[in-house]
């Protein structure tokens, strides 16, 4: 294994520690409100742009995931994939600091008190996550944010309104990344390569979805975990799966 491979797993391997030296009670915290939403039979709304998608799809639907959590995901600040020409990098970052684009976003929704929007953003700054996040406020909404908190201090805000969402949200989980998330130094260059950022929003979504999930399952609410459809002989994967996504139907009817 190279140097470089070496480095950036070692200062994954730190961050991931951080998080669980510093951020299980807030993660706490966090879940039992997410629980006290799913028992409710209420949505715990995900939203993030661009690779701070990746764990809202990482969390729902997928294996060992359950029915409580609805994905916000907006075309247009998540799928950039094709690099440049249409919908590529540019217009995405362009996208990302529209205020306003947030409230629009949040009008193709229907949205309850009781719910929650758990927000991902790595530096807090940008005007679409701001956005829906005042928005769930003025709804009435609980607002959770994971990202770099501690690291994106004092960094300015792109927001009319001066906050940033971690100025505006309930909870708070310090991802505990570098603000600049790189983390490797390479010879003849000023960038350095190898972000930690996805790792560790992946690592605090699993830490707090598994923690809600235990809290339900202390209080015996029944969750609707998609299986494994892969595994020889699980004659009932199926119809486990079918069920999960049918709960989520008939959930998310009014949403």
């Amino acid at each position: 294994m190279s140097n470089v491979a070496k480095q950036w797993l070692s200062n994954t391997r730190a961050v991931m520690d951080r998080i669980e030296q510093t951020q299980i009670p807030n993660i706490r915290k966090a879940a039992e409100a997410m629980a006290d939403t799913i028992a409710a039979e209420r949505w715990v709304h995900t939203f993030g742009c661009g690779h701070a998608t990746i764990p809202i799809e990482d969390m729902y639907p997928r294996i060992g995931g359950f029915v409580g959590f609805h994905p916000m995901c907006e075309l247009p600040l998540t799928f950039f994939t094709r690099i440049v020409g249409e919908g590529g990098v540019h217009q995405f970052v362009f996208l990302e600091r529209v205020e306003g684009y947030g409230i629009q976003i949040m009008k193709g929704y229907n949205f309850d008190k009781r719910d929650i929007m758990w927000i991902f953003s790595h530096s807090g700054i940008n005007n679409v996550n701001i956005d829906v996040a005042l928005e769930a406020k003025r709804l009435g909404m609980k607002v959770i944010a994971y990202g770099s908190a501690a690291e994106a201090k004092g960094k300015q805000t792109r927001h009319s309104s001066g906050k940033s969402i971690f100025d505006i949200a309930d909870i708070i989980v310090d991802t505990c990344a570098p603000i600049g998330d790189a983390c490797v130094p390479l010879k003849n260059h000023k960038d350095k390569v190898g972000p930690v950022s996805t790792m560790a929003f992946v690592t605090c979504v699993w830490m707090t979805v598994c923690t809600v999930a235990e809290i339900l399952a202390d209080r015996g609410v029944k969750l609707y975990i998609n299986p494994s459809h892969n595994v020889p002989g699980d004659t009932t994967a199926k119809q486990r799966l079918d069920e999960a996504l049918a709960e989520y139907k008939r959930r998310i009817a009014g949403v």
